[in-house]
Parts: C-alpha cells; structure tokens; sequence
C-alpha cells in the first residue's frame, strides 16, 4: 500500500511548490542532490510518453555485482538519472514528468534513528517524494506506506518535517501548500 497524499482520517501528507523551477531541475537531472534515493518509477512526457519501472530485474546481476553495488530493489536515482535527463534536455520542455523517490534502506533506518521512532524498520513499506511537473509548476508530495496499521500519525508528521528538513538542508527554495 502507497500513501501518497490521503492518509487514515483525511490527513494530507505535505505538499512542497518549488520556488526556483531552473534551480529544483538542474538538482534533480544534472546535480547530485538526488542521487542517494531510490526510484520507484518515473514518467517523462516528450513527444512521448517514456515510462521507467526502477525495479532491478532479478538475475540481471549476479549477488557478487549486487552486493559491491550496494543494490537494492530498486534502482539508485544516480544510475536513472542520466537516461532521464536524456529525454529531457534540448529546446523544449517536457509536457510533464513525475518522478517516485523512495528512501535507501540507510536512509529509512537512519530517519528512524534521527527521528526517535520506536518503530522497526521492517514495518515501513517505504519513505516517499513524490515530484511533479506540469503546467510549468513543480511540486514535491511526502509520502509513506506502513506493514502495520497505527493510529499514531507521529511517523507521518515526523516524515514531513524531514522532508522540509532535506529540502532546507540542501537550499533548495520552497512554498509550503495546504
């Protein structure tokens, strides 16, 4: 199950309108910022409509390749994100994109940590950043799924200030919208 922008009760996950559209882009298709995310899948709307599933196909590596690679699942933003920039770069814009980052599993373990969350890393499903471009904005929408049903909305709030906290970090200029 992925949350992305309803929770139990109707609660709204964060919604991050970014300030500086040229700046966000060159971060996310030419920068590093990115890089240490997973994705989960992507959509890049040219003259067509290009679509990435950032699930590693079993038996493309070998354990040895996958271990020295320190692979996951899912792909590293860092190894996508030159195909995608590939299909966007040149005169034109895109119509739209939408890009799936989840956290690394060192990413999720260490928020948790940071955080002071009471909660085994087993039972998150995954920590999301949902961003989208089209009509010439970009936002970015914090998400989570869970294993474990909780009426407890500390890890979601957690996860948004984390959020905010990467994007402060990182200087990346944002709006906050509701």
């Amino acid at each position: 199950m992925v949350v992305a922008c309803e929770m139990e009760g109707g609660r709204r996950m964060i919604s991050l309108k970014a300030e500086d559209l040229k700046d966000f882009t060159r971060r996310l298709f030419i920068g590093d910022t990115f890089d240490g995310w997973l994705v989960r899948e992507a959509a890049i709307v040219t003259f067509n409509t290009f679509t990435v599933d950032g699930r590693i196909r079993s038996g493309y590596y070998s354990e040895e390749e996958r271990e020295a690679g320190q692979m996951e699942e899912l792909s590293f933003w860092k190894a996508l994100r030159p195909f995608c920039f590939s299909l966007i770069r040149g005169k034109r814009l895109p119509e739209s994109f939408r890009i799936t980052l989840q956290a690394a599993s060192e990413q999720l373990r260490g928020f948790l940590s940071d955080a002071g969350l009471e909660v085994d890393a087993e039972q998150v499903g995954g920590l999301y950043l949902h961003i989208r471009y089209e009509n010439g904005e970009l936002r970015c929408v914090s998400g989570l799924s869970l294993r474990i049903f909780t009426l407890d909305k500390q890890i979601e709030q957690e996860w948004d200030k984390a959020v905010k906290g990467y994007f402060r970090k990182n200087r990346i200029p944002f709006t906050e919208e509701s």
